[in-house]
């Protein structure tokens, strides 16, 4: 299933926002990360409904794979 773009679009701004908190880097670094990231192409997708996840949730699978490319 997929998410309406408006509703994704406010929920990638609260994910990049708490990621940015967590991993201690600027909300533009967040960003980019973000969109460059597996957990992005995933929630974009639709798939195994990631976008229904909580946006903790999902930051935390965001720091996972910061931590795993060596950024921190």
């Amino acid at each position: 299933m997929k998410a309406d773009k408006t509703v994704l679009q406010m929920k990638y701004a609260r994910i990049v926002a708490i990621f940015a908190k967590q991993a201690d880097i600027t909300l533009e670094d967040a960003l980019s990360f973000f969109y460059s990231s597996t957990t992005y192409e995933l929630i974009s997708e639709g798939v195994a409904d990631m976008h229904c996840r909580s946006d903790e949730y999902l930051a935390d699978e965001l720091m996972v794979e910061y931590k795993e490319k060596g950024e921190k």
